[in-house]
């Protein structure tokens, strides 16, 4: 039998934005190794009415509900009651929860108050899923042909909860595993990735093929069903192969984490350093190198050169170049970047400069103009870029920053700067 599930989250914090539902994102994570398939995800505030009638359209539908949230010491932690009503069982004190709860309380040397023992009330009859990570525990059970799983909601308590206390009672449901692999691709959009796949992506059951987009780049996701993970992987195979080789060097990682990454990787790889000169992107591609750790194996640093005096001063962008071309030029990204790689001393020297707006520069130049230069031992190559589709400010930047780190991947790769 194939189970269908429904993560269904409680707390009223989660619908006023004032928390991201974290929960339901790494829940559905776990579940798809599980080979579970999690067909919806449902917020609802604290509010029993609107609880009960959450729980009831989760019933007609899913076979498991996993909840999160609402399991703590106050007068709003209702789920333990909506579910037990729902599903005809008395709340009955657990004595053993009772001890576990007196137990953290006085490990933590903190006072308790009486309502903490309210997490004790449990589903009569239920596996008691014991929490180590904080005091509300856990519980499991099945009635009316679905399983019920409930889970605190601070997500330093959910995900331990669920890995070490909710996955081993949901193993017996498990009738496979679900597994994937993610296909990172730059230089190409999402809708002219999608035609050129349709066909193939419609006739597909499993392994299945899903596109998404990302700011400035694409996904290409590809999702298989087995019994195992390795007859799942056999199924991927050739699916993953087929991509990369219709789409080329426009794929630039199989299940990496972003560009930069892979430009890291590759600066390792080669024994080869990096810096930066930024001008409209403002410290960005210094930020994203150094935001992954081991950076500093490799990035030596970056100048932002935000006005022409420091082009001029920091990185020796000649003075000609900027008065008869202006700032935002292929001739200024040019000296930027060897400025740059004799100012720091590195091996790769990349350099952004661009009208970032709201506004035309004084040269005329429309927001979204930009360039992104590399500049190595083997000479330099310009990119211009026409980003002003969507002229919005913090795009630009990301979108600009990336092509610098496309220059980069494709240098250490051998590849060639543009197709």
């Amino acid at each position: 039998m194939s189970h269908t599930v429904e993560i269904l989250s409680v707390g009223t914090e989660l619908l006023l934005g004032n928390i991201v539902n974290l929960d339901a994102q790494i829940l559905s994570q776990e579940l798809s190794k599980l080979g579970l398939n999690v067909y919806w995800h449902t917020v609802v505030g604290d509010n029993p009415q609107r609880a009960r009638e959450a729980v009831a359209i989760a019933k007609q539908r899913a076979d498991v509900i996993i909840t999160t949230g609402g399991l703590g010491p106050t007068c709003d932690d209702l789920t333990k009651n909506v579910l037990a009503e729902a599903f005809g069982k008395k709340l009955v004190f657990d004595e053993g929860s009772a001890q576990r709860i007196r137990s953290y309380f006085t490990r933590t040397k903190r006072p308790m108050t009486e309502n903490n023992l309210q997490q004790a009330m449990l589903p009569e009859g239920c596996t008691v899923l014991e929490n180590d990570w904080g005091t509300a525990p856990g519980c499991a059970f099945e009635a009316d042909g679905c399983h019920v799983v409930m889970l605190p909601g601070p997500p330093s308590e959910c995900r331990p909860m669920f890995l070490y206390r909710a996955m081993p009672y949901l193993q017996q449901l498990s009738e496979g595993t679900i597994v994937s692999h993610t296909l990172k691709l730059f230089g190409i959009g999402e809708s002219s990735m999608e035609a050129q796949l349709r066909d193939q992506m419609n006739a597909m059951s499993n392994p299945t093929l899903a596109p998404y987009a990302k700011e400035g780049e694409c996904e290409l996701r590809v999702t298989a069903k087995a019994a195992t993970e390795a007859e799942a992987q056999a199924l991927l195979r050739p699916t993953v192969e087929e991509v990369k080789a219709l789409f080329g060097s426009k794929v630039y990682g199989v299940d990496v984490p972003s560009l930069e990454y892979v430009v890291l990787e590759g600066l390792k790889a080669r024994g080869l350093t990096l810096g930066v000169a930024e001008s409209c992107t403002g410290g960005l591609m210094a930020k994203r190198i150094t935001d992954i750790p081991g950076a500093s194996q490799v990035f030596l640093g970056g100048v932002v050169s935000y006005t022409n005096q420091v082009k001029a001063r920091a990185l020796g962008v000649p003075q000609h170049l900027l008065e008869q071309f202006g700032a935002v030029s292929p001739e200024v990204a040019q000296a930027m970047a060897q400025g740059a790689r004799q100012a720091l001393g590195c091996d790769i020297a990349l350099a952004a400069t661009g009208v970032a707006g709201p506004d035309k520069d004084e040269w005329d130049n429309e927001v979204g103009t930009m360039f992104v230069a590399i500049a190595t031992a083997e000479g330099t190559h310009v990119r211009p870029l026409k980003l002003g589709n969507r002229p919005v400010r913090e795009r630009l930047r990301i979108q600009t920053a990336s092509h610098a780190f496309d220059l980069a991947r494709r240098y250490l790769a051998g590849l060639p700067y543009e197709e």
